[in-house]
């Protein structure tokens, strides 16, 4: 996003009722508030642009408020192999609200094990591990909801 277009879309949430703006297009975020006492920049992480470069954009002097542009927040990729859900439903640690869960952080577990079920439909799926190795991270509480492919267990 150029200055032209930064500065078109000032002048827009300007004119409008609202107080608060976020943009969000890849790795660039725009956030704008009329109620924020922050010294007003932007940074640009594209990979067209320089990296970790920062600027200070004028404001024109139509604009009562600074606008702050905050770049969204890097994600940090972890070591191991990730055991994604392979149906969308809701997810369960154990088999039942009495027992334990079938997997912890730190536990071993061989390719084949139970780590969790997800009810699908009034169906209960056992998700067995694709690998085999240490639980390292459990990444969705219990009685969450489920997308398909979002991530649940990180094992190394």
């Amino acid at each position: 996003m150029d200055y032209e277009n930064v500065k078109e879309l000032i002048g827009i949430v300007n004119s409008s009722a609202l107080t608060e703006f976020e943009y969000r297009k890849g790795d660039f975020l725009v956030k704008m508030s009329k109620n924020c006492l922050n010294v007003s920049s932007v940074e640009n992480r594209c990979k067209n642009d320089l990296a970790d470069k920062s600027e200070t954009v004028i404001i024109p002097d139509e604009i009562s408020e600074p606008i702050t542009i905050i770049p969204s927040e890097k994600v940090e990729i972890k070591a191991g192999s990730l055991v994604k859900a392979p149906v969308v439903g809701t997810f369960y640690q154990s088999g039942s609200p009495e027992k334990p869960p079938f997997v912890k952080v730190g536990d071993i577990v061989k390719e084949g094990d139970i780590l969790c079920i997800i009810e699908a439909m009034k169906i209960m799926n056992e998700i067995k591990s694709p690998y085999s190795g240490e639980i390292a991270e459990v990444m969705v509480s219990n009685e969450d909801m489920v997308e398909y492919g979002q991530p649940l267990f990180r094992i190394v």
